[in-house]
């Protein structure tokens, strides 16, 4: 099976009145590029979490970000009572002491008095909490996941096709490749024959136009052609992403069309193995959005 390495995954969880994001997303890449964003409470399980996405994604430009919403009722500022009330006794005896009126509107000075209104809480990182948060980075690690297994499934079908147009220009070659044989064996006669005063052994011109012919023979690449388009159809059939592997099936089909057309000396062969170079450049830009296998 062929991954892809576009993809994008999110997860929601609620604890305690707190909303957990969990979201990521992966572009292309020749390697694995992993960049965090990760809220403060959690930034200790920074590795853990590194971990967890290199376990499923091998390939790529990776962002990742969790992040909490809190609920408006529970992340309120809460006024400091104590602290505002003696402030009000403190202007209030100024006020008196000095014979000077309070403010026209005093409270809302009071509440600009330091720390008033400040929120002084220190959050720790709770087992049952991070195991909620921990769910939700899995399932969205598995929706990447998912995500990257449909577009690939998709490039699959794309291959597929590509293969199959490569495989019927090959069949096509024969005809002209049979009728080639015979034009060039009659057009080396012809030119013989065009020089009456020149006098030559029929049995040697026999050998030289059997080792000519056979130097332009395309049996050969034609045989490992089609061994390779089927490797490539079984590579693809694999488990886990194959896509270096593809790559490198797809090199040495390229070697042999490239043979192929310095062999053909026909015009229609050539116009042929230039439709095969043309399916399988498209079957190369493909892969660079392919995941390789683990065990790449």
């Amino acid at each position: 099976m062929i991954l892809s390495m576009t993809g994008y995954g999110k997860s929601v969880v609620v604890y305690n009145g707190k909303k957990i994001n969990v979201e990521i997303k992966s572009l292309n890449s020749k390697a694995l590029d992993l960049s965090t964003r990760i809220a403060p409470l959690y930034r200790e399980k920074e590795m853990e979490i590194r971990q967890a996405i290199q376990t499923k994604v091998i390939r790529g430009k990776v962002d990742f970000s969790i992040w909490i919403e809190k609920d408006a009722t529970t992340d309120a500022t809460t006024i400091n009572t104590a602290l505002a009330k003696n402030y009000c006794e403190q202007i209030k005896n100024v006020a008196a002491e000095c014979q000077i009126p309070l403010p026209g509107d005093w409270f809302l000075s009071l509440l600009r008095m330091p720390d008033v209104m400040s929120k002084v809480e220190i959050e720790t990182l709770s087992d049952e909490e991070w195991t909620v948060a921990r769910k939700a980075i899995d399932e969205a690690i598995d929706a990447l996941v998912a995500f990257r297994q449909q577009e690939g499934a998709a490039l699959q079908k794309k291959f597929g096709e590509k293969i199959d147009n490569i495989e019927a220009l090959l069949k096509s070659i024969e005809p002209y490749e049979k009728s080639r044989v015979e034009k060039i064996r009659a057009r080396i006669v012809d030119g013989l024959s065009s020089i009456p005063e020149v006098e030559y052994d029929k049995n040697r011109l026999e050998q030289e136009l059997i080792y000519y012919i056979e130097k332009l023979d395309i049996s050969e690449e034609k045989q490992r052609l089609a061994n390779h388009l089927n490797y490539f159809r079984e590579t693809m059939a694999e488990e886990g992403g194959q896509g270096k592997k593809l790559g490198f099936i797809a090199q040495e089909m390229g070697r042999e069309i490239n043979t192929t057309g310095s062999k053909s000396n026909n015009a229609e062969m050539q116009n042929i193995v230039v439709k095969m170079k043309d399916e399988l450049e498209q079957i190369k830009d493909c892969l660079l959005y392919t995941s390789p296998s683990p065990r790449d």
